[in-house]
């Protein structure tokens, strides 16, 4: 019989803990009693933004998921039948609804959606959950606005059910049946299965993977939820446009817990901006050690796929394949978040000594004060059901816009705001839904320059053919679909923006300047009079806006064009901005010294020199990188940070839209704006900013077509040769004249 080891004193140890994450904790220490009263006024604070569902509506969720559970295995019992399996194999046949996302995390908001996955046995085929299944859930009077998108990524039936939105996917599994006890963390489930139906296990089993990594579950979500609002209220909060969505945030409080097992939520949210605010990216965030299942499947590991070397950001889910959730983070999204991190260490460490409450964590920055200059994407559709469509394509597109101006020299940052808005109508007697995105731009400090010409005529140029032929090509595109953008400072924002996003930017007025620090060591003051306490509403229905200002032109009012005409730049009239000068001081983001494990399992990721300046064809390389380098872990890798920037726009021989017709187009007169800056802590400069539309055209065939696409937007290499219909062109000119 084995006998128990003891120490030097004779006392028999204890078991040790278990050890989670891929490094030893940071800290063991325990909760003091001023951490718990924290926690308590954390709670308190978070509980008017409507974080925590009330008990009833959580049973009215669990009865609502009870319902759809016992569909599907009626559902799968009839196909049974219907297929004549044995008896015996009917009765116990299964089939299970499973959730994942926040709902499972437990971290759900008030009228939040839920994420759920149906699965069956191997003889339900996909086609029997898009027909059957959908007909089956049409009869149910429960069930409203249900529509099926087969053709998605990943496959998914919507529908509203009792009032609570919910999206269901679709796994079939190489089992006979589906027993109730069914853990999807096991591995061998995807032998054998369709790719598709491997995308929809991954939410489960990455969601699963995550609550098995944390120490304590409850302190994890009471952190999750606090770091969720904050990442909102901070407009950080979108995987589509570059930042975060919810699975990331939750990887990053997960490694926290993780570092801090024995710590509780008021000392985990603080923590939290310690360790991301002290992060050496691109070093990946990692919850367990990657495992290799031999079923060739694609994973995430620079060692081997040199794309992965170029992600600037990267956050692995826990769960084979092994992914990277964060591959839409951009240089200039990246910057935004660490510096939010930042301020969030400071804002904490002030909590923490008692100087501050936690209701100033979550109080949301004015984004339209942070900018002298921005450029403003106008979307419209004719019908609101086309507007939902369109919206969505362009929204996914934005950060190629994002990534095409990160790559213009004059440029230091593009940060687009996740929130939209409904933008003025251009004809108040035309019935037409228009939605606006805003973008801040911050242009970097030259010396020794004059008369600096900064054109981002090619960079628009290059976003709107690319949403343009994705819509062809998808066939969604219909006729009076437009696109449109323009350069606006930031006194002219009232004219387009609604009035409650703006009208208290004054009265809180702060002479602290924001400061980002870009990644290439050098510091950016993005504006010397930010609001960092303003608080701004998200919008939830139209607002009335005033309309634009008269001196609008309406591009393609008297076009020749008999197919499609495009939305113009709207001129406006300019005001006096000053562009944001290049500081050399660093702000700095706590007093804490602790040191932080990086992620050592991994191949380094080191930031060598800078490349030399180089001339970028293509508008959209930070989605499709260059050709890498080859060769082993150990092999130094450009830092995709300090990405090559293009000199200026090509040509306009060069541009992807000349064409022929454009010999017939009738220009309109370019409106210049004298911009002169008068801050007395920055360098005076000019700005004269040309903004200039000519009428659309419409390129009738497709040989044309196909020549455009020969220096277009890198992001079509997935997309055929287009089909030979008309396709709106938009001659957007935006230039910006820095005058010494």
């Amino acid at each position: 019989m084995p006998f128990p080891v003891t120490t030097q004193g004779s006392q028999q140890t204890q078991p040790p803990p278990k050890h989670y994450g891929i490094t030893s904790p940071i800290s063991l220490a325990a909760p003091k009693e001023t951490d718990c009263l924290l926690t308590q006024k954390l709670i308190e604070t978070l509980k008017p933004f409507g974080v925590f569902e009330e008990e009833e509506e959580l049973q009215r969720r669990i009865l609502i998921l009870g319902k759809l559970n016992n569909l599907v295995k009626e559902w799968i019992r009839e196909i049974s039948e219907s297929k004549n399996l044995p008896q015996s194999v009917i009765e116990n046949v299964g089939g299970k609804i499973f959730t994942f996302g926040s709902y499972r995390l437990g971290v759900h908001t008030k009228g939040a959606d839920i994420d759920a996955l149906c699965v069956a046995p191997r003889h339900v085929d996909r086609s029997d959950f898009f027909t059957s299944f959908y007909d089956k859930l049409k009869l149910q009077e429960e069930v409203k606005d249900l529509r099926a998108v087969e053709e998605a990524f990943v496959p998914v039936i919507k529908l509203c059910f009792d009032g609570i939105e919910i999206d269901i996917l679709f796994a079939r599994l190489a089992l006979q049946t589906i027993p109730e006890d069914l853990d999807l963390r096991d591995d061998s489930l995807l032998k054998n299965l369709d790719i598709r139906c491997i995308r929809s296990l991954n939410g489960c089993r990455v969601t699963d993977e995550i609550l098995h990594l944390v120490p304590n579950i409850d302190n994890f979500r009471l952190t999750l939820r606090a770091i969720k609002l904050w990442a909102k209220r901070h407009n950080i909060y979108s995987n589509i446009l570059g930042f975060l969505g919810g699975v990331s945030w939750a990887m990053l409080v997960a490694r926290t817990c993780q570092l801090y097992p024995n710590a509780i939520a008021s000392t985990l949210v603080h923590k939290f901006f310690l360790v991301f605010s002290k992060w050496e990216w691109p070093n990946p965030v990692l919850l367990k050690q990657p495992e290799e299942c031999n079923l060739n499947l694609p994973v995430w590991d620079p060692r081997v796929n040199p794309s992965d070397r170029y992600h600037l950001m990267p956050i692995i889910t826990p769960a084979y394949p092994q992914q990277n959730s964060t591959y839409n983070v951009s240089v200039s999204t990246r910057m935004v978040m660490v510096e939010e991190f930042k301020q969030g260490l400071a804002i904490t460490d002030e909590i923490l000594l008692s100087k501050g409450e936690w209701s100033k964590l979550f109080e949301a920055p004015n984004f339209f004060q942070k900018y002298k200059h921005y450029i403003v994407l106008l979307a419209s559709a004719p019908t609101e059901k086309q507007r939902l469509e369109w919206v969505g394509l362009v929204e996914s597109k934005i950060r190629i816009l994002v990534g095409s101006l990160e790559k213009n020299e004059f440029i230091t940052l593009a940060h687009v705001n996740p929130q939209s808005f409904p933008a003025p109508k251009e004809n108040p007697d035309k019935e037409e839904f228009r939605t606006m995105w805003v973008i801040g731009l911050v242009f970097k400090k030259t010396e020794n320059s004059e008369n600096l010409s900064v054109d981002l005529t090619y960079d628009i140029q290059s976003f709107t053919d690319t949403v343009y032929r994705q819509a062809i090509n998808s066939k969604m595109f219909e006729v009076d679909m437009k696109i449109a953008a323009m350069h606006v400072k930031r006194k002219q924002l009232h004219e387009l923006l609604p009035n409650h996003v703006l009208q208290k930017k004054k009265k809180q007025h702060s002479t602290e300047g924001v400061r980002l620090t870009p990644l290439n060591d050098s510091s950016l003051d993005l504006s010397m009079d930010s609001d960092n306490s303003m608080s701004v509403p998200s919008p939830t229905s139209a607002m009335k806006t005033s309309p634009l200002n008269s001196s609008g032109s309406s591009q393609g009012r008297n076009s020749p064009a008999p197919a499609v005409t495009a939305a113009s730049v709207t001129n406006i009239q300019a005001t006096e901005v000053s562009v944001p000068q290049v500081n050399s001081s660093e702000s700095s983001g706590g007093t804490s010294s602790e040191s932080i494990p990086q992620t050592a399992t991994q191949p380094a990721i080191s930031s060598p020199p800078k490349p030399t300046v180089s001339r970028v064809v293509s508008s959209t390389r930070l989605v499709n990188p260059p050709p890498r380098p080859s060769g082993n872990a150990a092999t130094k890798i450009p830092n995709p940070v300090v990405g090559v920037k293009r000199r200026s726009s090509p040509h306009k021989e060069e541009s992807p839209k000349k064409t022929k017709t454009e010999e017939d187009e009738t220009s309109e007169d370019a409106n210049c704006l004298a911009l002169s800056g008068h801050d007395k802590t920055e360098t005076k400069e000019q700005v004269d900013t040309e903004t200039s539309t000519t009428q659309s055209e419409t390129v009738q065939t497709a040989a044309s077509l196909l020549a455009s696409q020969k220096t277009s937007s890198t992001d079509l290499s997935d997309i055929p040769a287009l089909p030979a219909n008309p396709i709106p062109v938009i001659k957007n000119s935006i230039k910006l004249r820095l005058n010494r």
